[in-house]
């Protein structure tokens, strides 16, 4: 694994995180797997059968201040998932991750009032973010103004388009300035002068953060932007390393794959693999640096998070 600075601060730290969720299949095997009874059941009931999607597995790493991470892999990989995980929104079915402070994750999901206006909206997310009423009040115009939405931030959120409302999410997430900040590629929406007032936005975030997670597909993106990378593959951390090694290997394999190469898209991950280095993390007790369980509410935030590594 690469890092920028070994020796400066862990601020995440993810141990051995496995994702499932039990989801409807309408597939006919699974139904046939079934037991009869079962399957009278769910005749009756008119349900699906389920099946459990593994999501993320196994999943391992130390993030470090100063660092630029990227995340990438195809649609399905996990990206958005282990963002969610990072950021306390979901709780892993085993594992768990450590952070130094709260990350803010920056998407267009967050849940707005629809009966409230615009500006209400954009006071009480500055609110929920944890900003002060006073640093509120200073925040509010700048994210009326990246938001660019006219008259309409007058209007309630009820009337506005999803684009509209997606460009008021995005404007009020990034109101603060976390340490540690969390960025999902679906923010990539609106018209060229909203989205040029964004990047500028998001370039300021990444500069004030301390370490900044970033999600996308495209491996330019990551080059550009990032110092290191982490390659995800059906929930598998194939590759994790400098942005630059990374994106290539990731460009190679979404080539053969475009180019129906399934056994080339194959060796590139089999050689991904062998060479990753495998990061185990151990969690200890105080003495130590103080960290924030994201999953465990109401527990004492104690713990000291290290790593070790192994071919």
């Amino acid at each position: 694994m690469a890092v920028s600075d070994p020796f400066a601060t862990a601020t995440v730290a993810v141990q051995d995180v496995h994702v499932r969720y039990r989801v409807p299949s309408t597939d006919t095997a699974e139904r046939r797997r079934s037991n009869r009874l079962t399957r009278a059941a769910r005749t009756v009931l008119g349900r699906q059968p389920m099946v459990i999607v593994r999501a993320l597995a196994g999943i391992s790493f130390v993030a470090r201040s100063g660092e630029q991470i990227g995340i990438v892999g195809q649609n399905g990989s996990g990206k958005s998932t282990l963002l969610r995980i990072i950021a306390g929104l979901e709780k892993p079915a085993r594992g768990q991750v450590l952070a130094e402070s709260s990350p803010v994750l920056i998407g267009v999901n967050a849940a707005l009032v629809p009966d409230l206006s615009g500006e209400q909206n954009v006071r009480l997310g500055c609110l929920a973010m944890g900003l002060s009423p006073e640093e509120t009040a200073l925040a509010v115009p700048d994210v009326i103004q990246l938001a660019g939405l006219g008259k309409s931030i007058y209007l309630p959120m009820k009337t506005y388009s999803s684009g509209m409302g997606s460009r008021l999410r995005f404007a009020i997430a990034t109101a603060a300035n976390p340490d540690i900040l969390l960025i999902d590629e679906a923010l990539a929406t609106g018209d060229a002068a909203f989205k040029e007032r964004s990047e500028v936005r998001m370039s300021k975030l990444r500069e004030n953060a301390g370490t900044v997670f970033l999600v996308s597909h495209a491996a330019q993106t990551i080059e550009e932007t990032c110092t290191r990378a982490i390659w995800l593959n059906h929930g598998r951390l194939i590759l994790d390393g400098p942005a630059e090694d990374v994106a290539l290997r990731y460009r190679k394999w979404a080539w053969a794959i475009a180019k129906d190469k399934p056994e080339e898209a194959k060796t590139i991950i089999e050689d991904a693999l062998s060479e990753r280095e495998d990061t185990f993390v151990k969690i200890e007790e105080p003495p130590g640096k103080f960290y924030t369980p994201r999953h465990v509410r109401g527990q004492r935030p104690k713990a000291r998070a290290d790593e070790t590594e192994s071919r």
